[in-house]
């Protein structure tokens, strides 16, 4: 059985992490556009809807996301509220103390170091006792996802092995996949602005 959580915002120097709200539908949109975020983030579902409902698609089931148990924000401007990303906590406590994390970042926001910071600020929080209190984040990526690798290396997520033809595009095609985590015991990463 799975426990709603409380919404969660967490602030970092230019971007906030924060709950998805209905007025991020023409972001997530762009966002959407995007052949590296449909590909490898935006699922099969989502992939197969008509280009000009995409958004709407997406959007919908992370709304409630939290009272469904998953931890799913938006990586938001601090100034505009502009929605620049995402990083999710799903899966949480499906095993004892453990979630499985994702993210993808607009094109546009790229550069910045944003995933990587987004995802070593919402473990931060997942593993603190006031927070989800977690002991494991696990995520995975297709090989080929060679972006999603330096994330995950540089928010402290350890490479933990190969997982053989685990990824399937929604085109039927199989990758190879890296297993990543990171544990609340693990030396904190120095990612710049977290």
């Amino acid at each position: 059985m799975t426990r709603a959580l409380q919404p969660h915002h967490i602030e970092l120097d230019d971007v906030v992490l924060r709950p998805f709200v209905a007025s991020d539908e023409e972001a997530v949109a762009e966002a959407l556009r995007d052949p590296d975020v449909l590909r490898w983030t935006a699922g099969t579902a989502v992939i197969r809807t008509p280009a000009d409902r995409r958004a709407q698609r997406w959007l919908g089931p992370r709304l409630d996301a939290w009272s469904r148990g998953d931890a799913i924000f938006a990586i938001a401007d601090r100034t505009t509220d502009y929605v620049l990303g995402n990083v999710a906590l799903r899966d949480v406590h499906r095993v004892p103390d453990q979630a499985v994390a994702a993210y993808w970042v607009s094109p546009a926001a790229r550069g910045r170091a944003l995933g990587a910071r987004a995802l070593d600020a919402a473990a931060r929080w997942a593993f603190a006792p006031d927070g989800l209190g977690l002991h494991r984040i696990s995520l995975d990526h297709s090989l080929v996802n060679e972006g999603s690798c330096r994330v995950a290396l540089r928010a402290g997520f350890q490479l933990e092995g190969t997982m053989r033809d685990y990824y399937v595009e929604p085109s039927g095609e199989r990758h190879d996949s890296h297993l990543h985590a990171r544990l609340a015991t693990d030396h904190l990463p120095a990612v710049a602005g977290s």
